[in-house]
Order: structure tokens, then C-alpha cells, then sequence
């Protein structure tokens, strides 16, 4: 799933393309919105929060979330798309340019003035201008006795996190996963580390991993061979992290809690 750095950079890519031009084309390729005509409206800006996706006319909010698949790509217009248009779920084009989210998870029109309801239960952003440590910290501790690998990957302590950078974040402060948040010596720090793995990945693109996705290659700390395990959700009913997913880590560096 794209995190938190390929959304903002998506913002970034349509709020070039799009910010300040008047939309002469809007398809929802959705049932729900299928009817619904922004011809005329000019694109104030395009914004991300966490993994969720803004694009902002005057009236409305379109809301769109990647989830596993999805992104949004940018084609001058006559340009033939380089995914299958069968894919496509939004269209909204301008005199020069086709913004065309592809397989996305989620698609929504909102008013302006709702927008806040689809954000309300997340925790801070960690790419955002309103970045507060503070609170994420305070989310975190919340739950003492959860796994940090679990925390993280909850939207609603910090918004951002995947897969990638969970793994990334644990194995840089020398935290196995598993260890639960209130036994971890420093966590202010870990909270820092978040915001400063997950910005370096956004302002500086390419970005490489240590350890995630390279299980039995050598650490590059220590040499010892990177280990992956599940790490599941304790709390069954939680539907935002219930799924199990791979966590990467070095057994050396990171010992078990």
C-alpha cells in the first residue's frame, strides 16, 4: 500500500498540474458520483493528510484514498494513458492537462466544509504543516501494553506509517516490534525518528530501505541475516491493522523484548 510519502508526493505532482485552472472535464467513474459536474469550478489546491488525498475547488472536496493500488497519473491532453482505461475511476481535466486516478480504494465528493470528518480520528500528519509530536506521543502511550509494530501502522497515533517505514523506524532506534510501547526507553524519540525517516523519504526521493523486504541479507549494521515474522493484531476487532503483515527486523540489533 502507498504510504505516506507517495501521497505527498502525489499532491505535489497534482497541485502543479491542477492548482489554480478550471476544470473543463470531471468523470466520476463511480456509481455514488456518477452524476456529479464540476465543469467550470477552478482547482484551489491539492493536499494530503496521512494517506488520504485532497483536490479542492471552491464548493467541493474530492476525497480520494490509494488504498492497495491506486495513483494518480498526469497526461497532456490527446496523451494516450499508460494504464488501462478500464482502470480509470476519476477523470478531471483542464484545457492542457488529464489528472486520472487509476484503481483507486476510495472516491468521494465532499463539501468543503466536511472535508474535516474524513480526518477527524486521525492522529497528526507526520508530512503535514501541522505536525505535532506532542500529541503523537500522547496517542502513543495511550496503549502501553500494544506492540510498537502494531501502534505505528495505527493511523490514528500518527498518520503516514506503512509497512515500509514501520520496519525502517524500529530497526533505526534498535526496537524489535514486538516490544510493547511502554517498554520502549526513549519513546520520544522513536516519535522523531518517525517524522524525520518519513520527511527524508518525501523531500528526498530516491529513498532505500535497510532492512524492509530484504530478509536474509546482511544488516547493515551488524552483518547479521534481516529475519521477517507476522506480526498480528492483538485486537481482533480493530479493523484498521487487524490483517497480519510482514515486519522486517535484525535479530541482533533488535532483540527480542
Amino acid at each position: 500500500m502507498p504510504e505516506g510519502d507517495t501521497v505527498f508526493r502525489t499532491a505535489e505532482r497534482l497541485r502543479t498540474a491542477l492548482a489554480g485552472k478550471t476544470l473543463t472535464r470531471s468523470d466520476f467513474r463511480v456509481p455514488r458520483y456518477a452524476t456529479v459536474d464540476l465543469v467550470g469550478e477552478v482547482v484551489d489546491d491539492v493536499v494530503s493528510y496521512g494517506k488520504h488525498l485532497f483536490v479542492r475547488t471552491d464548493r467541493a472536496s474530492i476525497h480520494t484514498h490509494l488504498k492497495m493500488e491506486g495513483t494518480w497519473r498526469v497526461f497532456h491532453c490527446g496523451q494516450r494513458w499508460t494504464k488501462p482505461r478500464v482502470t480509470a475511476r476519476l477523470v478531471l481535466a483542464t484545457e492542457e492537462v488529464e489528472a486520472v486516478g487509476f484503481s483507486l480504494g476510495k472516491v468521494q465528493v465532499l463539501p468543503r466544509a466536511e472535508e474535516h470528518t474524513v480526518i477527524d480520528h486521525l492522529g497528526p500528519d507526520l508530512l503535514g504543516p501541522g505536525w505535532d509530536a506532542a500529541e503523537a506521543l500522547r496517542r502513543l502511550s495511550g496503549y502501553p501494553r500494544r506492540p510498537i509494530g502494531l501502534a505505528l501502522l495505527d493511523q490514528r497515533n500518527l498518520a503516514g506509517i506503512g509497512n515500509i517505514y514501520r520496519s525502517e523506524i524500529c530497526f533505526l532506534r534498535r526496537v524489535h516490534p514486538a516490544t510493547p510501547v511502554g517498554e520502549i526507553a526513549d519513546l520520544p524519540a522513536l516519535v522523531e525518528e518517525s517524522h524525520r525517516v518519513l520527511g527524508k523519504a518525501a523531500h528526498e526521493p530516491p529513498w532505500r530501505p535497510m532492512v524492509y523486504g530484504r530478509t536474509r541479507r546482511s544488516c547493515p549494521r551488524c552483518g547479521t541475516a534481516i529475519a521477517s515474522q507476522l506480526l498480528g493484531e492483538d485486537d481482533p476487532a480493530d479493523r484498521i491493522t487487524q490483517r497480519e503483515r510482514g515486519i522486517y527486523f535484525c535479530p541482533r540489533c533488535q532483540p527480542v523484548p
